[in-house]
């Protein structure tokens, strides 16, 4: 998901990326309870039958179904932060502190192919930076538009 915003302190804008995420905090907790019910009496039935392990099973089940999701959904707080203004490009990897910074009249982006998908890459002085590994190819081609797009009203009419 990309957001566009004014950003703060008089620059001139602010891109947001972010996973898309659906699931909030509170809805993966009723999902994996409604997981660990459904196991647990799938397993009661079992057990009622004889099968006198099937609780035991199904109680490891619902705790690794659980820690997955949860690292699953922890993935998602991931992000980056590109904020422009007349002199830098600065993109900030979020979480983390994790900062770097190209000059704008020197920065090109460009989609470039690679591992089973377009790559977007920012470069500058010998140096590249993919941003946006997370989202989806129609998103990184959005995104580049956009930052060509800022990108060129920084420089001025003349580089256009």
């Amino acid at each position: 998901m990309i957001v566009l915003r004014p950003a703060a302190d008089g620059l001139p804008c602010a891109l947001w990326l972010r996973p898309n995420r659906m699931l909030s905090r509170h809805g993966l907790r009723r999902l994996i309870m409604v997981l660990a019910v459904l196991a647990l009496t799938t397993a009661g039935l079992g057990a009622w039958q004889g099968n006198v392990f099937a609780p035991l099973f199904a109680l490891v089940e619902s705790v690794v179904v659980a820690v997955a999701l949860s690292a699953a959904w922890r993935a998602g707080d991931r992000g980056e932060r590109i904020t422009l203004d007349e002199t830098s490009l600065e993109v900030r990897v979020l979480p983390g502190r994790r900062c770097i910074r190209f000059q704008s009249h020197w920065v090109r982006v460009k989609l470039a192919p690679g591992q089973g998908r377009q790559r977007l890459v920012l470069s500058s002085h010998g140096r590249e930076l993919e941003i946006g590994a997370f989202l989806a190819d129609g998103e990184r081609a959005e995104l580049s538009r956009k930052l060509m797009v800022l990108l060129a009203e920084l420089k001025g009419p003349w580089c256009r």
